[in-house]
């Protein structure tokens, strides 16, 4: 594959600034040559033909029409060898050049073979893993016809009322920022050419995860120091790890919405971080400027256009406007040509122009999707998700021969099971959790109660429901269904109670104000609580929740996310002790709403509030703690692990060189394990106000019942830069402590000084 460059050409453009384009390609630059101004605006077009398509409400309309017409550049919301051969053949044999298309798809954690929700995956802390389940996904999906994913999405997110927490990697720049390399070598490989990889996006660009107040679409303002320190790392590490194309989000980021905002999208975006893909938008976001204020659908499609987005999608504002623009001299035809040129450079490293139809093998679909493979894959990503919240009494791992209450919503439940964005997955071929406890456990008496409606309030079912079935509201009385759970439970050694929220109960357009389980399983958890019988929570959601209540209860609790299509099976794999917990938090549970936005990597006031005690004129509540319910990076195991010997190797850091970190860890319990083993860092004094903490490195290490290993992280003065007042990456010299443990919610074991 040709290697591109940036070159930086003069272009003066209605008074624009420098603008950057790629190193031509001889092929590309010919067919520009050929090219109309319509034919450039063609290719600037992004729709969908509808049908199982899970955000928005607009469909694009006449679609073969505009295909023959050389209207559109790509299609999305459409798979399949058969469907996307005659969109191709529309493109190639029936326009006048023939330009292939690009086809899209959300592909947010697995096509057909689902994996867990992108917030669970995360919770593995497992880059290889994670890698390969992307691998996975590029595998299916091009089995399938598409050749361009719109994931991942890094949007850092603090606050778990806004849905789209569970499509990222919670709160953390640094973890955030590891994992979008993953996910992006996963989807794009070494070589574009090769059909079993495709284009990756990253998304959504930027600060989408800062809605103010949770509310999805809504408002972000924030300083340009935070934005640099806090939320741009794991865009700019998607950059780095060469991803082909960026789409841009919904919100306005120094009151300009970021799909018109040539700040981020050229100045930022290409000047400074050099990146040589295209930028879609997201669905109809350069209309929607029309809302936000900015003018009528010609202005902002021109706004757009000069700010540096290449590709509009579905709202067909460049299609209709921009040819009108140019005669007008709002935008000229070599802006168009550069956005033309970038789409042209993808479909090129795709290989589309030497082949329309590599994507097209009718025999990869039923050797590529939902293989026992690919299904075995989910199922260890599964497990390797879930984190133990909370131990009682050693009631886990169970007997494989124990008499089980199994109650709750979610328990057999196969509509849940795959989790918010999995527009591509099927729901019916999921396990759910009785299914699998049967398959892992088949010697253990099993009796299943559903115990309670996931929600008894009919107006929310119903605004959950919009894409499909998820909370369905039993005939039976709520009375009734608490009985037979009851009456369930007094014949059982053991209850596990399922519970939690339904799959649209986070995700896009699903913002909560109260993030509690719903009152009706709340109940049944009390219920089963008073038979004196073990309880295990196995809690599902696509977000943190307010547990505060059913923390202290005398209940084992795991998180178990939205598992995907293998999730029965994963679940009985860990509760049956066949695989020992292993995963932590990569976001912050809080006590209760009032504490949002929560993270760890908070920064000390002039007034910090003394801990335990209260204090008056401290920076603290009348009415809670400061601390969180539950600290990102917590999560804990059947066996115990202990850290010792933390240590630097030297006492000083050179600016040319490094210093290595250390601690040796034992697994002290009685099962084999694995821990997350993390580096937190904290700059004692700097320019500007330092976080009390920051996660600067991590490991996943397997340890037998009574081993011993020594981890060692190795930090350099790079590690140590942040962005000045000055937006400047800097290191400064001083002192910086540091601990190791398996969460942040630990105290300092030493210290080192960098030197200048």
């Amino acid at each position: 594959m040709r290697k591109i460059y940036l070159s930086v050409i003069l272009l003066v453009c209605m008074g624009t600034s420098l603008l950057k384009a790629q190193e031509q390609i001889p092929e590309v630059e010919e067919l520009l040559k050929k090219m109309s101004l319509e034919e450039k605006i063609g290719q600037l077009n992004l729709l969908t033909p509808g049908g199982g398509v899970a955000t928005g409400a607009v469909v694009s309309k006449n679609v073969e029409d505009k295909i023959k017409a050389g209207n559109v550049g790509g299609l999305f919301g459409v798979s399949g060898p058969e469907k996307i051969r005659m969109a191709q053949e529309y493109a190639v044999n029936d326009t006048r050049l023939g330009i292939p298309l690009l086809i899209g798809s959300d592909v947010i954690h697995g096509y057909k073979t689902t994996f867990p929700i992108p917030l669970g995956t995360a919770s593995s802390w497992d880059m290889e893993l994670i890698k390969e389940s992307a691998k996975v996904a590029a595998k299916e999906a091009t089995a399938d016809g598409i050749n361009w994913n719109f994931s991942p999405m890094v949007d850092i997110a603090r606050d778990p009322r806004w849905g789209r927490i569970a499509e990222g990697a919670g709160e953390d720049p640094y973890l955030g920022s590891q994992i979008a390399k993953a996910m992006i070598q996963g989807y794009q490989g070494e070589d574009l050419t090769k059909p079993e990889t495709m284009l990756a996006t990253v998304k959504h660009f930027a600060l989408y995860g800062a809605s103010e107040a949770g509310r999805d679409y809504n408002t972000v303002d924030m300083s340009r120091l935070r934005m640099f320190n806090e939320y741009f790392p794991p865009y700019k590490a998607a950059i780095d790890a060469g991803v082909a194309s960026v789409m841009s989000s919904f919100n306005d980021v120094d009151g300009i919405p970021a799909s018109g905002n040539k700040w981020l999208l050229t100045d930022l975006l290409r000047d400074r971080w050099n990146f040589d893909g295209f930028v879609v938008s997201d669905y109809t976001s350069v209309n929607e400027m029309i809302a936000h204020g900015l003018g009528d659908l010609q202005a902002v499609s021109a706004l757009a256009l000069k700010a540096g987005l290449d590709m509009d999608m579905v709202g067909e504002g460049f299609l209709t406007t921009l040819g009108k623009s140019v005669k007008e001299g709002k935008v000229s035809e070599a802006e168009i040509t550069i956005a033309a040129r970038r789409i042209l450079e993808a479909k090129y490293k795709l290989g589309l122009f030497e082949d329309p139809y590599r994507y097209l093998d009718n025999e990869r679909p039923e050797k590529d999707i939902l293989s026992k493979e690919n299904r075995k894959l989910a199922r260890k990503a599964a497990s390797r998700s879930f984190v133990l919240l909370k131990k009682h009494k050693n009631t886990l791992p169970l007997a494989k021969n124990s008499k089980i209450a199994l109650v709750g919503p979610l328990a057999n439940n196969k509509n849940n099971m795959l989790g918010t964005w999995a527009p591509t997955g099927d729901p019916s071929l999921s396990i759910p959790i009785l299914e699998g406890m049967k398959n892992v456990a088949p010697n253990a008496k099993i009796k299943y109660a559903k115990g309670a409606n996931i929600s008894n309030d009919t107006s929310f079912a119903k605004k959950v429901n919009v894409f499909g079935e998820r909370i369905s509201i039993d005939d039976r009385s709520p009375e009734a269904l608490l009985k037979e759970a009851i009456e369930v439970a007094k014949t059982s050694d053991v209850i596990v109670a399922v519970v939690g929220e339904a799959t649209e109960m986070s995700g896009e357009a699903a913002s909560r104000t109260n993030i509690q389980i719903p009152d009706s399983q709340k109940k049944l958890i009390k219920e089963m609580v008073k038979t004196g019988k073990p309880v295990v929570l196995l809690l599902m959601s696509g977000r943190p929740l307010d547990i505060s209540e059913e923390m202290g209860l005398p209940v084992s609790i795991l998180q178990i996310w939205h598992p995907g299509v293998e999730a029965g099976n994963a679940v009985a794999d860990v509760i049956f002790g066949d695989y020992n917990p292993s995963g932590k938090l990569t976001a912050t549970w809080p006590r209760n709403v009032g504490q949002i936005p929560i993270y760890y990597s908070v920064k000390t006031t002039g007034r910090p509030a003394p801990t335990p005690a209260f204090a008056k004129f401290k920076s603290n509540y009348l009415d809670a703690p400061n601390s969180p319910l539950i600290p990102f990076g917590h999560g804990l195991s059947y066996t115990s692990f202990e850290y010792s010997d933390i240590k630097a190797s030297q006492d000083t850091l050179q600016v040319d060189s490094s210093i290595e970190i250390s601690a040796k860890v034992t697994n002290t319990g009685d099962y084999d394990g694995e821990e997350v083993v993390q580096l937190y860092i904290h700059d004692k004094v700097r320019s500007v106000t330092p976080p009390v903490k920051e996660l600067k490195g991590f490991k996943k290490i397997s340890l037998k019942k009574g081993e011993t290993q020594t981890v060692t992280f190795t930090i350099t003065p790079e590690d140590l830069k942040f962005y000045n007042s000055q937006l400047e990456h800097v290191y400064e010299s001083g002192e910086f402590e540091f601990f190791i443990d398996g969460t942040s919610d630990s105290d300092f074991d030493g210290s080192f000084e960098l030197v200048e």
